[in-house]
């Protein structure tokens, strides 16, 4: 990557100022655009700074930069190992000169998140189709946490699908640009491509984010109403009542991981859908209604332990999409409580 002319400085292969004094970053600062050191705006601080005052200073930002990253990678895990590189990253730069460390912390973690995606395209053995992005899980009736709000606003796991069929670069433009107001000048200097050229990635990702995701859904309590009686159906035997709450489209996507690899599966088709017989029993014995990035979802439970999580996409008054996730792995990382799973019922 190079930077632009002007006297760019470097820490690590990462830009953090200009000959100015400059600040890289953009679209992440506080509201007056002031630094993140003292309330002059002067700079954050350096090797020779109030290094407890910079750590102070990233923990305010690790919400947002999770949310770039889990938005970047749809993996949790790989989420928050960006964040922690970032903070690396911070913790040996000389960042006295930027003026918003907000923005240049964003930068900083879209560029970890891009070698990250390019090392998982090198590596991936996993079929793309059957991929379920992690998901942020949360019981219904409890108040929103902080960071399941800033993993989860806007991001459903139908639009992480969606993200997952980007090129890396065409992902970072979409995500930095459309998501969190950042300047194609700044991504740019990111991928190593003209503003103008990085413009023409955001526009493509974004022509093929709107072909490819769903529209609106109603509200919560209606989405819930309308998942409710997609399980009462199934668990019924009751073919009328699933045509009723299913798209004649509806996608069924589900993942079973390294260890369950022959329940991965593609399913298109309403009929095609309410065929899956087997995989819908598991919901008989004891499930548990949660929310899954702001969508309404079921968890099957067994022996006490995540079994398999169903996710719905509802735009109308239709399920047009099913997120299956049935890897024991990823289940066993579901942020719940055994006081939790014991409220699944029977």
């Amino acid at each position: 990557m190079t930077g632009r002319e002007g006297g760019d400085r470097r820490v690590d292969g990462d830009v953090i100022g200009d000959a100015n004094g400059r600040g890289s970053g953009g679209g992440a600062g506080d509201p007056n655009g002031r630094g993140a050191g003292d309330p002059n705006g002067r700079g954050a601080g350096g090797p020779n700074g109030d290094k407890e005052l910079l750590a102070r200073r990233f923990e305010a930002d690790r919400g947002h930069l999770r949310a770039v990253a889990y938005r970047m990678l749809g993996s949790l895990s790989e989420a928050e190992d960006a964040v922690q590189e970032a903070w690396f990253k911070l913790s040996r730069a000389d960042v006295s000169a930027v003026e918003n460390l907000s923005g240049w912390l964003t930068t900083v973690v879209g560029r970890v998140c891009l070698d990250m995606l390019r090392s998982r395209g090198s590596r991936r053995e996993d079929p793309l189709e059957y991929y379920v992005p992690d998901p942020v899980v949360r019981l219904p009736d409890t108040t929103d946490p902080e960071q399941a709000a800033e993993l989860t606003e806007s991001v459903g796991l139908a639009l992480l699908v969606v993200l997952e069929t980007l090129s890396p670069a065409e992902r970072l433009a979409f995500v930095l640009h459309d998501l969190f107001a950042v300047s194609f000048d700044e991504i740019a200097r990111i991928v190593d491509r003209t503003p103008a050229a990085t413009r023409q990635l955001a526009s493509r990702a974004r022509r093929r984010v709107q072909d490819s995701a769903p529209a609106a859904g109603p509200d919560a309590r209606r989405q819930r109403e309308i998942a409710d009686a997609f399980l009462a159906a199934a668990n019924g035997g009751d073919f009328e009542g699933l045509l009723a709450v299913l798209d004649p489209d509806v996608v069924l996507r589900a993942d079973g991981g390294r260890v369950l690899a022959a329940a991965s599966k593609v399913v298109r088709g309403a009929e095609a859908v309410i065929s899956q017989a087997l995989m819908y029993a598991k919901f008989r014995q004891a499930s548990l209604p949660v929310v899954v990035n702001g969508a309404p979802a079921y968890l099957a439970v067994a022996d006490g332990r995540p079994s398999v999580l169903m996710a719905f996409t509802i735009a109308g008054d239709r399920i047009v999409g099913l997120q299956v996730l049935a890897d024991p792995e990823r289940l066993a990382a579901l942020d719940l409580s055994e006081e939790d799973l014991a409220r699944a019922a029977f």
